[in-house]
């Protein structure tokens, strides 16, 4: 799973719109055409890099640091492997779950779910040509509830010390949004230090 699937459609419609992709389909359609259009950009990348690398190799004073370093895989069982896969069918076959009245605000579009209320609500009523609502058939699979679609439990780190904690073949950091550019920076290379994956690393920092 990507951060994609974290997104609202609004915010998936905004993204397309930026990238000058189409905006028909549903949820899961949105998704595979900027999964689609991010591996083909990144295949790009990686071919200007080769590239370069290969210009480089004879340069004494090249940098060591644009050498791609892979990510950080957990260490799963084959049951947690096939709960995670399950769980990724299961959200595509789920569908978006939208707030009340979300297509006569712009606001609400941009928002997560709320439950409807109100005695005149027709959401709450379940009335015929309403969004689905949000129940407990949804739910997902409880062994695999809670961990990131790559498989690592996330911690959240607010500072490099608490990085000791962390066991690199389970878990993964995920930095504080209140954290500043310095502090976060530092927290990195603890990270690359300890090898431990930070599911949210910005680019640049």
């Amino acid at each position: 799973m990507s951060e994609h699937e974290d997104m609202t459609v609004a915010e998936l419609k905004d993204v397309l719109r930026e990238r000058g992709l189409p905006l028909s389909g549903k949820k899961a359609d949105l998704i595979a055409r900027l999964l689609e259009d991010d591996s083909t950009s990144g295949d790009e990348e990686d071919e200007e890099f080769d590239d370069d690398f290969d210009d480089l190799e004879d340069d004494e004073d090249w940098d060591e640091e644009r050498i791609h370093v892979a990510r950080q895989k957990p260490k799963l069982d084959d049951e947690t492997k096939a709960a995670l896969a399950f769980r990724k069918a299961q959200l595509k076959k789920q569908p978006a779950f939208r707030r009340q009245e979300w297509f006569r605000y712009r606001r609400l579009s941009r928002t997560g779910w709320r439950k409807p209320k109100g005695n005149d609500s027709s959401m709450r009523k379940n009335r015929k040509y309403r969004p689905p609502m949000a129940r407990i058939g949804f739910g997902k699979l409880a062994s695999v509830r809670g961990l990131h679609p790559s498989g690592f439990r996330e911690v959240m780190v607010h500072r490099p010390d608490d990085l000791d904690a962390i066991d690199p073949n389970t878990e993964a950091a995920r930095v504080g949004a209140r954290v500043g550019g310095r502090k976060r920076a530092t927290i990195h290379e603890r990270a690359d230090e300890l090898g431990i994956r930070v599911l949210n690393r910005r680019r640049g920092v």
